[in-house]
């Protein structure tokens, strides 16, 4: 299930907001369970991890997506970072190319540094077009094979934990764009690094409820 991080914080922002002015008190008013107060505030915090984490790779990555070979979008999902297929490998091929090492390289020092304890996942993506000299059976098996390939860099080059990865190849199936131009296919040809929220389980959900009111 997709959390919506923005959207949670904006809903409780404005009941917040919508009972201070109803009651006509402006001081602190909780109504529910301490969990409930205590997710809402990991869920802030997330999102304010997650804004550094794009802040440090617009630093790192400024040339990059300049010229745009990456994108950065903080979405539902979690922070993406999309790498045009091209810059990290050669046409047909799954083998990462020296350039696209050194891109790798500056997004890993970034994400051991501030998404240690995310889950991050990796997705590999293509075009329409079916494949005929690359050796592999179809273009889903070359998508896996890229996103396995970028796993395999970021464990070892890249020095991150191997229990937070994972790496998946949708092939054809989830294009960001329309195939009938150049241009759009070299859109859905791309690489996606996803940094995930983190959803704690420490708030127990036997905790009692509480129908009062506090005021300090």
């Amino acid at each position: 299930m997709k959390i919506n991080i923005f959207k949670i914080i904006q809903v409780v922002l404005i009941l917040f907001i919508v009972t201070v002015f109803t009651t006509g008190c402006a001081v602190g008013i909780y109504k529910g369970r301490p969990s409930d107060k205590v997710k809402i505030q990991e869920l802030t915090d997330e999102l304010q991890q997650l804004r550094e984490a794009k802040s440090m790779l617009e630093e790192r990555l400024k040339g990059e997506i300049g010229d745009k070979q990456v994108k950065l979008e903080l979405a539902d999902r979690g922070l993406v970072i999309t790498f045009v297929a091209e810059v990290l490998f050669n046409s047909g091929k799954s083998q990462i190319k020296p350039e696209g090492a050194t891109i790798l390289n500056k997004v890993a020092q970034t994400l051991r540094k501030v998404a240690m304890d995310n889950e991050i996942g990796i997705e590999g993506h293509t075009d329409n077009v079916p494949i005929k000299y690359s050796g592999y059976k179809s273009n889903w098996e070359l998508s896996t094979a890229r996103a396995t390939e970028v796993l395999h860099y970021m464990v070892d080059d890249g020095n991150l934990d191997p229990t937070k990865l994972s790496a998946t190849g949708y092939g054809k199936y989830r294009p960001v764009t329309s195939n009938d131009t150049q241009e759009g296919r070299g859109k859905n040809r791309r690489v996606e690094i996803i940094i995930r929220p983190i959803i704690s389980d420490k708030a127990s959900s036997e905790e009692p409820s509480y129908a009062g009111e506090y005021i300090k």
